[in-house]
């Protein structure tokens, strides 16, 4: 059973009341103080508690995402390619050296409201491993490919690609249960507000446990260059993508959010536009990164600053929405953020900022599901 399904922490529900009613049943029989009885408690016991501890272990990690499979709990950073059968959307046999590979992981069959029919009726969603030539990360995430995708009117088309970055710790499959990214672009696609777009659904931790930030980590994962140069390259070999960046936009909320915009504004050649949800504008360290992701270089730390870099730098080609609550406690620094990048913007006019607030809410699925709809609409206003 995967790790993250529930049918592991139902058996293991099972087990614990097994156990609990065993012990109520043998507890009278092992009353004697004598080693067999005594060892028959201490075993009662240790099963009861056990069982106990691992449905509360597993049901965290399900809703924080710390390990998404027993590859990344048994041995953090070194999963292996799944290598089964996959349908070739370029033509021609799988190749086993391919960077994209299809996977049971990620926890996709327990999503009940999939769509369901004829691909090219209703879409496909997927579920893939990608491993990256120039970072030899990899990681799992889904990919939804649209209904025309699988027309033949638009067998030769490229289409625009959207990379959805969940929260840290967050699993992929936040994006499609928790966050209804796939089910609101699929229906803004199907009625005309959004183009027909690939949804790429991944999650910020290509090194789990550790947060990355989405930053290149000095003699460390080189998380940056996965979401800029593996991911982009991957998804091109296995998909009619988009080829520039007009194609491309990137979203995400909480940590995702912040990796979005650093992302685009770090690397508009790869994204043209990038929406960030409830995000920082500055790379955070604390327990959760390890300590410091830049070591002592303090020049490295300032490139990932994002007013940093809208003072010092040229304003890039980009188009951003900046998205928040007034109640979020650090709303002050969005608007300072978003004030001083509109200021940039009037001078550059390739340089593009919006915002969008929600009067009340806090950094919460209710509030991100709430600014879903408007953040997806606008990246469909945007995307070539």
């Amino acid at each position: 059973m995967e790790l993250t399904s529930d049918a592991l922490v139902n058996s293991l529900l099972a087990l614990g009341a097994a156990a609990l009613v065993t012990t109520l049943w043998l507890w009278p029989r092992l009353a004697r103080q004598r080693p067999l009885p005594v060892l028959g408690r201490i075993g009662l016991l240790t099963v009861t508690q056990v069982s106990v501890v691992a449905v509360l272990a597993l049901t965290v990690n399900n809703s924080f995402g710390f390990y998404t499979s027993w590859d990344d709990l048994l041995s953090p950073g070194s999963a292996k390619l799944a290598l089964t059968s996959n349908e070739n959307h370029k033509g021609g046999a799988p190749a086993s050296d391919e960077p994209i590979q299809p996977t049971t992981e990620g926890g996709l069959e327990t999503i009940t409201d999939l769509p369901k029919g004829p691909p090219e009726e209703v879409g496909k969603v997927e579920s893939v491993r990608v491993t990256g030539k120039e970072t030899g990360l990899s990681d799992q995430m889904f990919v939804y490919l649209p209904p025309e995708y699988f027309d033949p009117k638009f067998a030769l088309i490229r289409f625009p690609v959207l990379v959805s970055i969940a929260g840290f710790p967050g699993t992929t499959l936040n994006l499609v249960k928790e966050l209804p990214v796939l089910h609101t672009a699929a229906e803004l696609q199907k009625s005309g507000k959004m183009p027909p777009t690939i949804v790429v659904m991944a999650r910020p931790t290509v090194a789990p446990p550790r947060n990355t930030e989405c930053v290149d980590v000095p003699d460390g994962p080189r998380a940056e260059t996965w979401f800029t140069k593996d991911l982009p390259e991957a998804l091109r070999t296995a998909y009619r993508t988009g080829r520039s960046a007009a194609s491309w936009s990137v979203f995400g909320y909480s940590t995702g959010g912040s990796c979005a915009l650093r992302l685009a504004m770090r690397f508009p050649n790869v994204y043209s536009s990038a929406v960030g949800l409830h995000g920082d504008y500055k790379v955070k360290e604390d327990q959760f990164t390890g300590g410091s992701l830049f070591g002592d270089d303090d020049a490295l730390a300032q490139q990932s600053d994002l007013n940093w870099r809208l003072k010092n730098l040229p304003a890039p080609a980009l188009s951003l929405l900046v998205v928040s609550s007034r109640k979020e406690g650090d709303f002050d620094q969005t608007l300072q953020f978003v004030d001083h990048a509109q200021q940039v913007a009037a001078a550059n006019p390739q340089f593009k900022v919006d915002s969008l607030y929600l009067d009340d809410g806090g950094h919460n699925f209710d509030s991100w599901t709430r600014e879903l709809p408007s953040s997806l609409e606008w990246i469909g206003g945007r995307l070539g």
